[in-house]
Parts: C-alpha cells; structure tokens; sequence
C-alpha cells in the first residue's frame, strides 16, 4: 500500500515525486518502459530557469530522477496498462500486477503525432524537433523547415522567424487550417515561405538533419530542400486512454480538472500535458507536479 501512486516520470510526474517524497509520504512512481517524457529527445534546454548555460534535455530529466529517489520515491519503470479509481485504494495496474495507493497523480503527458519516416525517430533532438520554443534559439543564421498548417504550426513558424534565416513550412494542401490572424502574421513575416501541396517523404542526414525528400500531391514529383531542422507541427494527443471511463476527459481526452489538479474521482489529482493542451512547456509541467502533490498531501492529511 502507497500514500501515492504517480503515473508518468516526464517533469510533472517527478516534481510531484519530489514533493511527495520530501513530505514522508510513501511514494509510487509508474515511470513507463520510456521514462522522462519530451524532454528525453530535446537537445539544449534553453528555458528551464536555474541553468544559464542550458542543459541537456535527458541530463535534466536524470537530475529530478536522481532527485526524486534521493528523497525516498520508488520509481518502477514499467508501463501502467489499467487503473481502477472505483473504490478505495486505488489500483493501479502493470499487466496482471496492482498496485494500490491511497492518492493518484496522473502525470502521463501528451505525445506529438510524428511522421513516422525514415530518420524521424534517429534524428530527435538533432535537428528533429515538436518543441520550436524550446529550440529556435538554436537556429540562428539557418534554414527551418515546418511541417503543418494549423495553428501549431503556424506558432512555430513565427517563433522561429525570430532567430532563423528562412523559415519554409510544408503543408499538403494549398491552404491553410490555422486561424485567420495567425494565417495574416504568417504571411506578413517576410522570412516565412510556403511550399503547398507538399509532403515530407525522408528526412535527410546521418549525423544530424541536412534536408528534406518532398513529393508533390498534386503531381507526384519528387525533390529535395536544404534544411538545417524540421520541425513536426501536426498535432497533440494526450496519453490518456487507460483512463477512460475512470475519470472526466474532454472530446479531444485531455483529463478535467477542478479546484486546482483535482479531477471529478476524490483522491485523484492530474499534472502536466495530461490535462494541458495550451502552453506545454517543462516548467509549467513540473510547477503542475508541485501543485498536484500539495493537493495530494492535504487531502491525505484530511483523509487519514
């Protein structure tokens, strides 16, 4: 039996573990066969406060591991396949085993839809990239490339028109998703260029991105651009499905909250892109670990 069960070890799931831990209460965390979240295939993290040279992406997230067993939590890196919120404890299952726990923090985040090409997943972090705030300073003087043509992407676009020298975004229609006013900064930003009725085929480059293989909805017509990054701009979806029909998702599945992390289940707390689908930053998930293991621990006390 554990005060806590925390499901997900990206920086929501391990700064609730922090706290937890710090707070003496015994600490469960269901870290996933692929722990650490987005930050694991991030290269220099600009934008984390404390660090002012940068830090690797998978060096931060082994600090707050480090950090967390430091101070008692036990981290099982496995991946949570059922949970049962019915009844109390709570049970959280790996396969046929369950765990039980007296609180629940679902810090499971949210995945990028990628590609799913050739170079996409060996290239992470070296020019591949789903987070252009978290990069774009990186680009100076060079050549970005976007694939996408909703509002992410054209938030991309325009970030990254900031640092790089060009910045081309590939959509495979000849118009775009995104909002009206998005669509008129896109088109008013001069380093911004459009390649329509285009689709990613390869993406270029042994050691780190050099380029692009395009083929031509229209035309079938294949050809290659110099690029320097790309960066996948078609969407979000959270990871959320083992928790429906335990707790309150909305139509796209991200988890509802009230009254701070609490979801609709007494007990059970969310941090992080599980029920974040606006700013998706590290920062603003680890600040969501911390408030979800502060509402963990009062309603433990109350709840004794």
């Amino acid at each position: 039996m554990y005060d806590l069960i925390i499901i997900g070890s990206g920086p929501a799931g391990l700064t609730a573990a922090i706290y937890a831990s710090r707070a003496k209460l015994r600490t469960l965390v269901v870290g996933g066969t692929v722990w650490g979240g987005q930050l694991m295939f991030t290269g220099v993290v600009e934008n984390f406060p404390g660090f002012k040279d940068g830090i690797l992406g998978p060096d931060l997230m082994n600090n707050m591991l480090e950090q967390a067993k430091k101070f008692g939590a036990e981290i099982i890196f496995e991946d949570a396949t059922w949970v049962d919120f019915s009844a109390r404890p709570f049970k959280v299952g790996v396969d046929q085993k369950a765990y039980k726990g007296r609180a629940v923090i679902i810090a499971t985040g949210a995945s990028p839809k990628w590609l799913g090409l050739k170079g996409e997943e060996r290239l992470r972090g070296r020019g591949v990239s789903v987070c252009a705030v978290c990069d774009a300073a990186l680009l100076k003087g060079k050549v970005a490339v976007v694939v996408g043509g909703g509002d992410s992407a054209m938030e991309d676009a325009l970030t990254l028109s900031k640092y790089a020298r060009e910045v081309i975004v590939v959509h495979r229609r000849d118009r775009l998703r995104a909002s009206k006013l998005l669509q008129e900064r896109a088109f008013k930003e001069p380093k911004i260029k459009f390649l329509w009725n285009s689709v990613v085929q390869e993406i270029l480059g042994e050691e780190k991105v050099e380029g692009l293989r395009l083929r031509k909805v229209d035309s079938g017509e294949e050809f290659e651009l110099r690029c320097d990054a790309v960066f996948i701009a078609i969407g979000r979806q959270p990871s959320t499905d083992i928790f429906r029909g335990q707790v309150e998702l909305d139509e796209k599945g991200y988890v509802i909250t009230k009254d701070g992390a609490m979801t609709n289940i007494e007990g059970v707390f969310v941090a992080g892109e599980a029920s974040d689908a606006k700013y998706r930053q590290a920062i603003v998930a680890a600040g969501e670990g911390c408030k979800a293991a502060l509402d963990a621990i009062w309603y433990l006390e109350n709840n004794a």
